[in-house]
């Protein structure tokens, strides 16, 4: 399963073959999406509603693995959404000042926990930017 950089939240997910990756960047992504969906216990389809947009019927499963993307592609540390990467990562393919849009509407968002989080992260920006 091809797996994208999409943030924020979660642009991770979506983004990866339009952002300027290295093979071996987009590797490292797939292999983290590999990695989390295993660790997650969730299904390949699960993931690719995720990747698509659909919010629907998602569960803890889903949302940690959300959370275990994000941090795998250091676009979250530690339940924190890391500012600096997503500028680095997302500008050049949106333009700085769309980012900086998105961040200030999705940026401050907090779930119940880490994995409620990046989940609630991944969707802002999706949702504001859809064709991240």
């Amino acid at each position: 399963m091809k797996f994208l950089i999409v943030l924020v939240a979660c642009v991770a997910l979506v983004v990866a073959d339009q952002l300027p990756l290295t093979a071996e960047q987009r590797a490292k992504l797939r292999e983290g999406g590999k990695e989390c969906i295993e660790k997650e216990g969730i299904t390949k389809e699960q993931a690719q509603a995720l990747r698509g947009g659909n919010f629907d019927n998602v569960d803890g499963k889903v949302k940690c693995f959300a959370s275990c993307f994000l941090e795998k592609a250091n676009l979250v540390v530690d339940g924190q959404i890391n500012t600096d990467a997503i500028q680095t990562k997302l500008s050049p393919l949106v333009g700085a000042d769309r980012v900086k849009e998105i961040q200030a509407k999705c940026d401050s968002i907090k779930g119940t926990d880490n994995c409620d989080t990046a989940f609630q992260l991944y969707q802002c920006y999706y949702k504001n930017n859809a064709e991240l």
